[in-house]
């Protein structure tokens, strides 16, 4: 008995009462809900029967449920799809979930429809799997939307490369006009640039011709002048040293025309180089040669000494190549002093030659080195030397036509040394 007296079966009797009450309104309920979903919501054993047919199926697949309790799911599958069915069954099978599974279903009257599938197994009170539940919703209109829009996309992308390629066809127009008026422009300013650079190497021309002329042809008019007074018998000695003196002065002015005719042939690209393979012995006897021209020219006392290495063959243009030996000695025995010595070695490699002119002058300073390759410099040492500020000039502008280089040391009142590196790059 409880405290108001009433026998404990009666309360355990009116309690399960309550709780089958219960369970049944919590039925009704859930019925209600699975038939007013607008999803389809249906049921099948794993045989692939019909259970189960909500509101919702019907309204999606236009069956009734009369029509379709009992008969197999494949009323509502097409058959290319049937695979699939088989793969879901198999999922079920082993207690698996299949969720948000797109694919094609059919309609009362054969109309195709894209349903989004979630799919889930049914157990029974001893949790064996008996069946499937399924909710299906008609995805149709979001497919024909997505495929629109993936239609348009398509579209827009095509009118997108069409407009790009126009755009790319406009611009290469643009940039065709551009490069055009560029190479118009910079030709103009070349042509403009090579005008300014002639009238300031004519001017140039002008001013070092003056200066450099006039101090040759006052000696030679002077040692003229002398000539005419000394007595041709009595007097021989003092007639040579002013025939000496003229012949002297004519060099002077001859290396200088030079100089410049060479810069103008190279400003006007009418310098060729003409390489060849040169055999060592040829190479040694022409730098002998040339060594053996320019001892005339030498100071009182000065010595030139003469080494070579290996004899390999050289490809070089042998006149480019003669030009620059006589800029570099005449260098060379200009800025020493007397009593010296001026050391010539030149190596022959396989792939390159090698010729190095060192004295023990006057030197350069440290801050005049990269400019001595720069037209009409002259290191701020040598304004006392006659000179034009070219031969440097021309021998980087010859070794340019060889593909070679110049390399300079030097150390003020203690010397400097030129080498210069031809490679033998030989033309295809």
């Amino acid at each position: 008995m409880d405290e108001q007296g009433k026998p404990y079966k009666y309360l355990a009797i009116r309690a399960d009462i309550t709780e089958r009450k219960r369970a049944e309104e919590d039925q009704i309920l859930f019925k209600l809900i699975i038939g007013s979903s607008d999803d389809a919501i249906i049921s099948k054993d794993l045989e692939g029967n019909i259970i189960s047919w909500n509101r919702g199926a019907e309204t999606i697949f236009g069956y009734t449920a009369t029509e379709v309790l009992g008969k197999h799911i494949s009323i509502v599958i097409p058959p290319e799809y049937f695979s699939d069915e088989e793969m879901i069954i198999k999922k079920i099978k082993h207690g698996e979930h299949v969720e948000h599974y797109e694919t094609v279903r059919l309609r009362k009257g054969k109309k195709l429809i894209n349903v989004s599938l979630t799919v889930s197994p049914v157990k029974n009170a001893d949790g064996n799997i008996v069946g499937a539940s399924k909710i299906a919703r008609d995805i149709t209109v979001k497919k024909t939307m997505e495929q629109e829009l993936k239609q348009l996309n398509q579209e827009l992308k095509q009118l997108n490369q069409e407009l790009e390629q126009k755009v790319e066809s406009r611009t290469e127009m643009l940039r065709e006009t551009l490069t055009a008026l560029e190479n118009s422009r910079e030709e103009l300013s070349k042509a403009l640039k090579i005008e300014k650079e002639l009238n300031e190497l004519k001017s140039r021309f002008v001013t070092m011709a003056s200066h450099e002329f006039r101090t040759p042809l006052s000696t030679i008019l002077s040692s003229i002048f002398l000539l005419e007074k000394y007595n041709p018998t009595s007097e021989v000695e003092k007639r040579e040293r002013h025939h000496q003196y003229i012949k002297d002065a004519v060099r002077d002015m001859k290396n200088t025309l030079e100089d410049f005719l060479s810069l103008g042939k190279l400003e006007e690209g009418m310098v060729q180089n003409l390489q060849e393979i040169i055999p060592a012995k040829e190479l040694i006897e022409e730098i002998q040669r040339t060594i053996d021209e320019m001892k005339q020219h030498c100071k009182p006392g000065q010595q030139i000494s003469f080494q070579h290495h290996n004899d390999h063959p050289v490809y070089i243009d042998r006149k480019i190549f003669r030009n620059i030996l006589l800029n570099l000695f005449s260098n060379a025995i200009k800025y020493s002093y007397d009593d010296s010595v001026i050391k010539i070695d030149c190596t022959t490699d396989a792939d390159q030659l090698v010729v190095a002119v060192a004295d023990n002058g006057i030197g350069i300073p440290e801050e005049d080195l990269e400019h001595l390759s720069d037209r009409f410099f002259r290191a701020k040492n040598a304004s006392n030397i006659q000179g034009t500020g070219l031969g440097l000039h021309i021998v980087s502008r010859y070794l340019k036509l060889m593909n070679g280089h110049i390399e300079i040391k030097s150390r003020l009142n203690q010397g400097t040394t030129f080498t210069i590196c031809i490679p033998f790059k030989k033309d295809d």
